[in-house]
């Protein structure tokens, strides 16, 4: 039982991941902008990884300032971008659609390593493009209702998509010098430092201090994102990476039940077959299909 417990972690995450357009849409109700909604999750993030560090990673929490570069690439190209690009598309679109669109990831970080790390571009890899970009024009294609995603929608939500594959290019780097806990906490205090004077959000504490404000905005910085991600560390820890991101499809599975049972949203034929596609598209990404074909020769000595 013990070895499925990293599995269940796993799977938990992308569980609470997929829940959070329940505090984005509360915060957007209460009358906050997409901006100004990533704000409040990078500093309460920031806040409560800053408490967690001191407790128990004290020896992680030192940066040479010639790497900020690093956390600069992680917190504004990747996390603002991204959070500002999936909130939006959480408001302009079904929940499900949004998630899918931003499970393009694991495509644009084989484009983007091909470019940048030199990584090998597979055949593999180039039929998942491909069926992504076919997933992609079924998802933005007609529904039952005869309603569309517009080209605005799916460029923001493909935005997203871009956004997130930046942490992974900008984390590879990150990571030959830094610990996971010491990228991640910079990483939300970069983006802090960043947002806090742009949105000068302490012109609306009026608001921000209200019951449902400090509700929603409480439950997205713990439990889609500090919870959510030291869940998934967790279960990183005893599974590889491949196998932890085809878990993580979990994700816009629970989003799509969200939808359906939470804001009755509907999704027509063609969109259900091209969300299929980027889901195939994502699995076959990140599955090594070299590690899993038979071994002739052992099954000629069988």
């Amino acid at each position: 039982m013990k070895k499925y417990i990293p599995l269940m972690l796993i799977a938990a995450s992308a569980s609470l991941w997929g829940c959070i357009a329940i505090f984005v849409r509360g915060l957007a109700q209460v009358g906050f902008s997409s901006m100004e909604i990533v704000t409040i999750r990078v500093v309460i993030a920031a806040i409560l990884l800053a408490v967690i560090g001191g407790i128990k990673y004290r020896n992680e929490m030192a940066i040479r300032i010639k790497d900020s570069w690093l956390f600069i690439g992680t917190g504004i190209f990747s996390i603002v971008f991204f959070n500002w690009c999936y909130f939006t598309a959480l408001n302009l679109m079904d929940v499900s659609l949004a998630v899918i669109l931003l499970y393009t990831s694991p495509i644009f970080v084989s484009i983007l390593s091909y470019f940048v790390f030199r990584d090998k571009f597979t055949k593999t890899k180039f039929l998942a493009v491909a069926g992504t970009f076919v997933g992609c024009v079924l998802v933005a294609g007609f529904r039952g209702d005869s309603a569309t995603v517009s080209a605005t929608g799916l460029l923001i939500g493909l935005g997203a998509g871009l956004g997130y594959a930046l942490y992974s290019i900008f984390g590879k780097a990150a990571l030959n010098k830094y610990k996971p806990f010491t990228i991640t906490f910079y990483t939300f205090l970069t983006a802090a430092l960043f947002l806090l004077p742009l949105t000068r959000l302490w012109e609306k504490a009026d608001v921000v201090l209200t019951g449902d404000s400090l509700l929603y905005g409480a439950g997205l910085g713990i439990i889609p994102t500090v919870l959510a991600y030291f869940m998934y560390t967790k279960g990183l820890e005893k599974t590889d990476s491949s196998t932890a991101a085809v878990i993580a499809t979990v994700e816009p599975i629970v989003a799509t039940m969200l939808g359906v049972f939470l804001y009755g949203e509907g999704i027509g034929i063609l969109q259900i077959i091209g969300s299929a596609l980027i889901l195939l598209a994502v699995s076959a990404t990140n599955l090594n299909f070299e590690n899993i074909r038979p071994n002739k020769k052992r099954l000629q000595s069988m």
